[in-house]
C-alpha cells in the first residue's frame, strides 16, 4: 500500500464471483477473484505488449500423431490461476478493493507487483514466466511452433505443448515425464490430469 504518485493513475478494482458446476449440474464450488478494471488501461502507458503465443491446433495434432506413432504416452496438466503467476513489468496502481478500506489511511492505493486478473498484459506475463522457467530448466523452444518446448536428456526426449493454461506432455521416458511434473508442481500450482483425454 502506497500513496499514488502525481503522474500516475489508479485502476479500479472489483470482485468477480462465479459458481462452478459439476457435469450433473450440481454446485462444485463458489469462486471469487480480485480483478482490475483493465478496460481503463491506456496503450503505451499501462501496457505495451499483449500478444500471447499459444500453440495452434495443428501443432497439438502433430504432437498427438507423433506420440501415437512412437507409442509414447500423452499426459495433461492444468496450471491453476495462470494469470497470477506473471510478473508485472510496468509500474501500476489499483484502488483498494471493496471491503479493504483502511479508515486511518483512506488515500493509499495498491502498488501492483504481480499480474492481477483483467490486466491486458496478463496472458503475455504468464507465457513469459513459464517459457523462461522451461528454458532455464534445459528445454529449447521451437522456431517453427509457438509454445512447443523440447528437452533431450541421457534418458531420452520430452516434449511440452502449452495452450494457455493446459500443458500436453509426451516423450519416450516415463521417468522424464514424472520428473517434469514434479518440477512444474514445485514452481506453479498444477493439477495433474494424468493421461490426455
Amino acid at each position: 500500500m502506497v500513496y499514488l504518485p502525481k503522474d500516475k493513475k489508479k485502476l479500479g478494482a472489483k470482485w468477480v464471483y462465479k459458481v462452478k458446476h459439476n457435469a450433473d449440474g450440481s454446485v462444485s464450488k463458489y469462486k471469487v477473484r480480485l480483478a482490475t478494471k483493465g478496460y481503463a488501461q491506456t496503450y503505451g502507458i499501462d501496457y505495451e505488449e499483449t500478444y500471447n503465443p499459444i500453440a495452434k491446433m495443428t501443432t497439438i495434432r502433430t504432437i498427438i500423431v507423433m506420440a501415437i506413432t512412437k507409442r509414447w504416452s500423452l499426459h495433461q496438466m492444468d496450471a491453476k490461476n495462470v494469470f497470477l503467476h506473471g510478473d508485472l513489468q510496468e509500474e501500476m496502481y489499483m484502488e483498494k478493493p471493496l471491503g479493504c478500506v483502511d479508515q486511518t489511511h483512506p488515500n493509499l492505493v495498491c502498488r501492483l507487483k504481480k499480474v492481477v486478473y483483467s490486466l491486458k498484459q496478463a496472458p503475455r506475463a504468464w507465457s513469459n514466466k513459464i517459457g523462461w522457467y522451461l528454458v532455464t530448466s534445459g528445454f529449447q523452444t521451437s522456431n517453427a511452433f509457438f509454445s512447443l518446448y523440447v528437452k533431450k536428456t541421457d534418458h531420452g526426449i520430452i516434449v511440452i505443448v502449452i495452450y494457455v493454461d493446459d500443458l500436453i506432455i509426451t516423450g519416450d521416458s516415463e521417468t522424464n515425464i514424472f520428473d517434469l511434473k514434479k518440477l512444474l508442481k514445485q514452481k506453479f500450482e498444477m493439477k495433474n490430469l494424468r493421461e490426455l483425454r
